[in-house]
């Protein structure tokens, strides 16, 4: 496989991943998060709050996007680039009930493991209109 085609895989691999952390029946599983979340995995929230591998595994069915009749989160632009053999960075928008942020991911392989694992992801609060937004 060429370089190119095996990061094309890479970056399909991730964005997988993402899209599975962020399905209800996924966030309300402890054991289908744990296949996606890399046991060394912090996240600084749009909250600003910063959650460990235990944490995020412990409150994952209450955070948003977790009820399986709630609201979803609704994404869009959703471009994946790879920074180095096993490690992809993933950069997205979010809107959840009415509350955007733009999120980044960083999602890695080790060596001699076929999974991908989310690492580290951060999210950050994007103003509405009149609360500081940007103009273009």
């Amino acid at each position: 496989m060429s370089q190119e085609a095996q990061e094309s895989t890479d970056v399909s691999a991730a964005i997988d991943g993402e899209l599975r952390l962020l399905d209800p029946a996924v966030r309300l599983s402890r054991s289908a998060a744990e296949t996606l979340l890399d046991p060394e995995f912090v996240e600084v929230g749009a909250s600003g709050r910063r959650w460990t591998y235990e944490e995020m595994l412990a409150a994952l069915p209450e955070l948003d996007g977790g009820g399986s009749d709630g609201p979803r989160f609704e994404i869009s632009g959703m471009t994946g680039v790879v920074l180095a053999p096993g490690l992809v960075h993933l950069t997205y928008e979010t809107v959840f009930n009415g509350r955007r942020a733009r999120r980044s991911s960083l999602w890695r392989r080790r060596d001699g493991e076929s999974s991908w694992r989310m690492y580290y992801h951060q999210g950050t609060p994007v103003p509405g209109v009149g609360e500081g937004a940007e103009r273009s």
